[in-house]
């Protein structure tokens, strides 16, 4: 078999994993977060010294952030069970150090510091475990276009054939709602004179992610570069969903109020299920054979899925709405978090109802059943990221020390001190040092650069390497070196304080 039809059958026909093995791995880069956090927060109470070299910082985010998330789709794959185990169980002994060692202003009783944590304020200029959502989004989707030409990639996390739920079905879904809570409406930040504006500013805002689709679509057919058809079609690509839905959604909200999203987004999701369910639509998409019969028949995947993912897109402003409201007390936010393991919850229930009754997830046509998974796996997944930070911020009020860059600071009383001389440190410029030197926040500040450059990376690996018959740990390997690569980049710039967008 010729090596490009070899690639193309190696990631075609697969039925993806069980909803409980991806909601286990959500899990996962919580707890490297706080670990991450923890080690910062004890090193910070032992030496005192603080920030590292930016070298040291790029080393410690890249270890206990990415490189887990890559041996968690590889080599660990089939243990990630006792992985997330042994990780919380590392977590909860350096809490247990940290709470031994807190200073002597805070209660000594486990009742009273509990209440100090629940009435501590924290800073409201941003959310920081959104900025953590989307770059964790972007930094597992850049894992994973590699990862999955790789035989030690489980065939079952990725892309499924007709009906499943893969890993990388949800990558795709989040994606898009990652972009939908930060939108323009989700921040409530629309500050067009009109309407008419506004979706032209939407339309000309978009014009990178159309030229993007276009060098990607030629460089494909130029190389001879293998591609799943069925995926998206002939000529579409994941860059054309994301500048179509973009100004879909941005035009629908132009007429309808982004507070009350969600019920559009339940009235599109319904209204094209029962389109799929009613009429010849699901078997031209699923099975039509004709990719000769225009641009619609050899594109009908890319085309009629938008629908699907504008739906996510108006469900996801809904949520970032939500979750960009000002809440100042730890207390606010732990209430936060059960409203959405609450809608989380319903929207498992539906999708059980959906899929006994409906059909089962379709990634390819991002039915309803889409829909609802991929926001009741998002909304899980918020949960563990504002649980991990709840957790860094105990860590902080114990401590008296906030070293920890990508997550809330605490405000007022409770300010960061030197652990040897017990002086207030300046809270703005340990901000700006730590943000300056964190991984994650280089990623935050290009993240469309990320998603190129993770591409064109992933191009080149498969051009110059044989991937399926790559032994496992060579595999490894290649893909640690393509991220360290592609977060080098990315990190260099963020240094230098250079924001790649002219747009």
């Amino acid at each position: 078999m010729h090596d490009k039809d070899l690639k193309e059958a190696f990631v075609s026909n697969l039925n993806g994993t069980s909803l409980g093995e991806i909601s286990l791995g959500s899990v996962l880069a919580p707890l490297c977060l706080i670990s991450r956090g923890l080690v910062l927060i004890l090193y910070f109470l032992g030496k005192g010294v603080y920030p590292f070299s930016w070298k040291i910082h790029l080393f410690l985010d890249f270890t206990m952030v990415v490189v887990p998330l890559v041996l968690s789709c590889t080599v660990l794959s089939d243990v990630l069970l006792l992985v997330i185990l042994g990780l919380a169980s590392i977590d909860v002994s350096m809490l247990f150090q940290i709470y031994h060692k807190r200073k002597h202003t805070i209660p000594v009783q486990f009742h009273q510091t509990l209440k100090t944590f629940l009435e501590t304020r924290l800073e409201t200029k941003c959310t920081p475990f959104v900025t953590v959502f989307r770059v964790l989004v972007n930094v597992k989707t850049a894992i994973s276009i590699l990862a999955v030409d790789f035989a030690i990639f489980p065939r079952r996390y990725a892309k499924t054939e007709t009906y499943g739920t893969g890993v990388m079905d949800f990558g795709v879904g989040s994606f898009i709602l990652a972009n939908s809570l930060v939108s323009p409406e989700a921040r409530q930040k629309q500050a067009s004179a009109s309407k008419f504006s506004h979706v032209t500013k939407q339309l000309l805002s978009v014009w990178p992610l159309v030229v993007l689709g276009m060098v990607r679509l030629i460089s494909v057919k130029a190389l001879g570069y293998h591609e799943h058809v069925s995926e998206y079609g002939v000529h579409w690509n994941f860059f054309f969903t994301l500048a179509i839905v973009r100004v879909v959604a941005s035009l629908l909200l132009t007429f309808f109020p982004a507070n009350k999203s969600w019920i559009l987004s339940l009235a599109i999701g319904a209204i094209y299920q029962t389109t799929l369910e009613m009429t010849e639509l699901k078997a031209f998409i699923l099975h039509g054979s004709d990719r000769t019969g225009g641009f619609l028949s050899a594109n009908r995947e890319g085309v009629f899925s938008v629908i699907g993912y504008v739906a996510i897109y108006m469900a996801g402003v809904q949520v970032g709405l939500y979750v960009m409201e000002k809440r100042t007390l730890v207390k606010d936010w732990i209430k936060a978090i059960l409203w959405l393991l609450l809608a989380s919850f319903g929207l498992w229930t539906l999708l059980h109802v959906c899929q006994s009754f409906v059909e089962p997830v379709s990634r390819r046509m991002a039915n309803l059943s889409y829909l609802l998974w991929t926001m009741a796996q998002s909304l899980y997944f918020l949960c563990c990221l504002i649980a991990a930070d709840l957790v860094l911020v105990f860590s902080k009020v114990l401590s008296k020390c906030s070293p920890v860059s990508s997550s809330w600071f605490i405000a007022q009383e409770t300010t960061t001190q030197d652990p040897n001389t017990g002086t207030p440190l300046d809270e703005d410029k340990t901000t700006k040092k730590i943000d300056d030197l964190c991984l994650i926040q280089a990623v935050n500040r290009n993240q469309l650069l990320f998603f190129m450059l993770s591409n064109v990376m992933t191009g080149l690996t498969n051009v110059m390497l044989d991937t399926v018959n790559s032994s496992p740990w060579f595999s490894v390997c290649v893909l640690v070196s393509y991220m360290f690569a592609n977060c080098s980049v990315i990190y260099i710039l963020h240094i230098k304080k250079m924001t790649l967008k002219f747009w």
